[in-house]
Order: structure tokens, then sequence, then C-alpha cells
């Protein structure tokens, strides 16, 4: 198990790693058109500097989730709660709980449940809207699946959605993974998708605001 590896990548605390290529580039961009003298164009790529630091914010977060409670693993809105027949690497049905997460909202995922990863599977597609229907489903996404030590399954999903071009996943299979810590991120507007058993107790609802990290999601049966 390589712990070190993909832990190094949480360092760059308030602004995530994978946004500071995109802010050098608006600041440059800035500095440019304010030499040049056109303060229209400085004043909107000032503007646009700041909310590209805005989208790669990285606040930090403290949970007091216990050891059969699911966070969420991404800020945003919960757009459903259904049951689903089944599930990527479980041949079983699951609860599965949608978040869909605006351009406004903090983009850094972070694990629901302490366990070991025992999957991982990514997959292209489109770039629909991500709180549409059918994103779940044809949408690129990357899927993990992480057991925890009482051997309960849980699956997350990172969905693109309509403008997001790029899904961050550090941690590698048989890493072991800590409730609430990073894991990645996706650019730009996207959805997560959280598979959990089938008996779980449900604690959020459509509609509910949610952040990573903190919200507890669900409290699973032994």
């Amino acid at each position: 198990m390589s712990v070190g590896d993909f832990r190094e990548k949480q360092k760059h605390v308030p602004i995530a790693r994978e946004g500071i290529p995109f802010i050098l580039a608006a600041m440059f961009a800035t500095l440019i058109a304010a030499v040049l003298g056109w303060a229209v164009v400085s004043i909107l790529m000032f503007a646009l500097t700041l909310l590209i630091g805005h989208f790669f914010r990285d606040p930090e977060r403290v949970s007091n989730a216990g050891e059969s409670e699911i966070v969420s693993p991404a800020d945003g809105r919960v757009i459903s709660v259904k049951k689903a027949p089944s599930v990527r690497f479980l041949d079983k049905p699951a609860m599965k709980i949608s978040i869909f997460m605006s351009v406004l909202d903090v983009h850094v995922n972070r694990i629901p449940l302490s366990g070991t990863l025992e999957g991982l599977h990514y997959r292209k597609g489109r770039y629909m809207a991500a709180n549409h229907v059918q994103a779940g489903e044809e949408n690129e996404q990357n899927w993990l699946w992480i057991k925890s030590s009482s051997g309960l399954d849980v699956v997350i999903t990172q969905v693109a959605g309509l403008i997001a071009r790029r899904i961050v996943c550090w941690p590698k299979i048989g890493d072991r993974v800590v409730q609430a810590e990073r894991f990645g991120m996706i650019r730009f507007g996207s959805r997560m998708d959280v598979y959990v058993p089938e008996d779980s107790e449900i604690l959020v609802f459509q509609g509910n605001r949610v952040y990573a990290g903190e919200t507890v999601l669900c409290r699973l049966n032994p």
C-alpha cells in the first residue's frame, strides 16, 4: 500500500493543486491586459481570476461521523435518493444518493467511509448536464469501491458534467483510505453518486444541501 503517494497531492490548501495552472494563467492574462492599457479587459480578467480561485478553493473540514456513518463525498444539493437494482462491483441492489455540484460549490471530493479501496473503474462518456437523469449512465465517470474493516461495501461515482473535462482521482487499488480525507476532484461542474447497502438508514432527502466530509448521508446497519 502506497500511503504517501496520493496524500502528497492533498497539501495545496486552501487552493486545490489542480487549479493552480488555471489561476496562474488567468493572473498572467490579467497582467498582460493591464500592461497594454486595456482597462475593461483587465477588469473582466481579474473577475475571472477570482471566480477560478473560488472554484478551486479547498477549505478544511472536520468530521464527527461514527464508523457506521457515511459522510458526503461532495458539496452540493441532493437531487435524487432511490433504489438501484444493481451497482458496479457488487451484484446486489443498493440505495443510490445523487449529489449535484454547481460551479459555485467546492469541487474537492472526500472519502465517505474508512476502509480499503477494492476497485476502480474509469469510463469515457458524454458531457450532459450533471443534473440530467441520464448523466449518471452516459457521462464520463469514475467508480470507486470501498470496503470497510467490518466488511460493508460502499461505491461512489465521480460523474463529469456539461463543461467538466477531467475527473481526478489520486488513490490506487489497495490503498487504505480514511473517512473525510481528500481523494480527488472534478473540474467545472459535476455530480457524485453514492451507493450504499439497501438496508441503510438514509438521513438526507432530495433538495438537501450537503458538505463533503461533514454531512452524514446515512447510517449503515451491521
